[in-house]
């Protein structure tokens, strides 16, 4: 289960580089998305993966796991949810100032 996880991770990471590396604004969005997917998987992953025990206290249960991991987790996908709102718009309205969804590199495209 853990190398699922690990590979998991790591397809996440290198799919939301690639995809941050674009000079198009959606792909740079989706790529940031992938991105706190995989450090949300990081986040919950950090707090062992215990599949039979339980996150909450009860009299019956011998185990628990970490809630920690869980709450960040939760957390975060409220924040990145938000951010991810955030910059849809500042693309859209970018695309409809300047008719183009290029990312900026700096320096103006006429000028070199």
């Amino acid at each position: 289960m853990e190398l699922l996880v690990a590979i998991a991770i790591g397809a996440l990471t290198t799919s939301g580089i690639y995809l941050m590396l674009r000079q198009r604004s959606f792909p740079v969005i989706l790529g940031l998305s992938l991105l706190s997917y995989a450090v949300n998987l990081f986040i919950f992953a950090s707090g062992r993966l215990a599949p039979e025990m339980a996150p909450i206290i009860s009299k019956t249960a011998t185990g628990y796991t970490d809630p920690l991991p869980q709450a960040l987790v939760l957390t975060a996908i409220v924040i990145s949810f938000g951010m991810t709102a955030v910059l849809v718009i500042m693309a859209i309205g970018a695309y409809l100032t300047s008719g183009d969804d290029r990312v900026s590199t700096g320096a103006a495209e006429g000028e070199k």
